[in-house]
């Protein structure tokens, strides 16, 4: 058994979701362009079945790259992935639970942003349908937040209403088809991620038990999915499809698969939502022979660098992008200065990436050059027990 599955199973046994409060320091700053900014909010999920108390905070010096602690909140059970409403006036976590107020689901929290610090503060919490959430992202209009669900092996809609609260869920999605080679990994349908399309048209889920991109219309008035044109694309068998993201250009998509560490290109028609595949690539060094999962993948701002994490290698591998073809050259790897790098983020400004080690229980930062995509350690950590993703936000008034 993979270190990440029996991680996973474990976590899952944490049940019980708890009032959420934050104690912040720091100055407040107000909304800025991204080159005027001179630090960033850095919200961070975990796992909290061992030290960690729930979601954590930290300022971002965009000079330094240092990490300075702001607050934690507390009481919030595996608060493992996090989104930002576009106005960055709410903050959405998956509880990544199997069971959850009784029943066989995990669950979804809302927060509250305060203004100036920075500050969580609980609204509500809903189910979601299914086991595991590992995955959410809202919608651009911000009336809706979408969620996959691992072990559930389905996808959910569910409403923020205007007190932005969290309303019951709208629709549900359930991945079907056969089991993947994998008999570990892919014993059944895993939802791994949903991400919409700039336009909020049109919905895609990675699963990684049936080999399979979902591919949905989605109605930005009622929050329905509806199975596309193109319903699906297969991977390669034992792929494992994990997470999935646009080129900032609009015309290109990538898709990490976990389980034999590769990236996909795909040509996007937006018009229609339909992808189409340009490369596979892997996302290892050829000489390395130990074993590994990949784990999140993300576009430069500018668009001509790709990044992935490994653990295992427990590296970031680098990619040039062509811009007009969607190919990948990969160019490097650069070691995470930790354990199991799980989650990573880039600062809007592509002067930073920062990337959660989860098993070594620390933040590391590095400089990104932006002319040659090269990423050199800063020589800034944070200690943070069990890391599992990360989100940055401009501080605003």
């Amino acid at each position: 058994m993979s270190n990440y599955t029996s991680t996973r199973r474990e976590f899952m046994r944490v049940a019980g979701l708890g009032a959420a409060g934050l104690t912040l320091s720091g100055a407040a700053k107000t909304d800025a362009r991204p080159s005027d900014l001179r630090e960033l909010l850095v919200y961070v999920g975990t796992y909290t079945s061992g030290r960690s108390e729930g979601i954590y905070l930290y300022r971002l010096d965009l000079k330094s790259g240092a990490l300075k602690h702001a607050g934690t909140t507390a009481g919030v059970s595996n608060p493992s992935y996090l989104a930002l409403e576009r106005r960055r006036r709410l903050l959405f976590a998956v509880n990544e639970l199997e069971e959850f107020e009784g029943r066989r689901s995990g669950a979804l929290s809302a927060f509250a942003i305060e203004r100036g610090t920075g500050a969580l503060r609980l609204i509500n919490q809903r189910p979601t349908l299914g086991g595991a959430p590992c995955y959410v992202t809202t919608a651009d209009s911000g009336r809706f937040v979408l969620v996959a669900n691992y072990s559930g092996g389905s996808v959910c809609v569910l409403p923020v209403l205007k007190d932005g609260s969290l309303g019951e869920a709208v629709d549900l999605k359930q991945d079907t088809g056969p089991s993947g080679v994998n008999r570990e990994r892919q014993e059944a349908p895993h939802a791994h991620c949903i991400v919409l399309d700039r336009a909020d048209r049109f919905a895609y889920s990675c699963d990684l038990g049936t080999d399979k991109i979902m591919s949905y219309r989605f109605d930005p008035r009622t929050g329905k999915l509806t199975p596309n044109s193109q319903p699906f694309v297969e991977t390669k068998p034992g792929a494992g499809p994990r997470h999935f993201v646009f080129h900032p250009g609009g015309r290109l998509a990538y898709v990490l698969n976990e389980l034999d560490s590769t990236v996909t290109a795909y040509a996007y028609d937006a018009a229609h939502g339909t992808l189409k595949e340009v490369q596979t690539a892997s996302v290892l060094p050829t000489d390395f022979k130990g074993a590994n999962t990949a784990a999140d993948i993300h576009v430069a701002p500018d668009g001509r660098f790709l990044y992935c994490s490994n653990r295992g290698h427990d590296s970031i591998a680098a990619f040039r992008l062509d811009a007009r073809t969607g190919r990948l050259r990969l160019f490097g790897h650069t070691p995470t200065g930790g354990k199991t790098p799980r989650n990573f983020a880039i600062d809007p400004s592509g002067r930073f990436l920062l990337v959660a080690n989860q098993n070594s229980d620390s933040i590391v930062t590095f400089r990104l050059d932006p002319q040659t995509g090269a990423l050199t350690p800063t020589g800034q950590t944070a200690d943070v027990p069990t890391p599992v993703c990360l989100k940055l936000a401009a501080p605003f008034a």
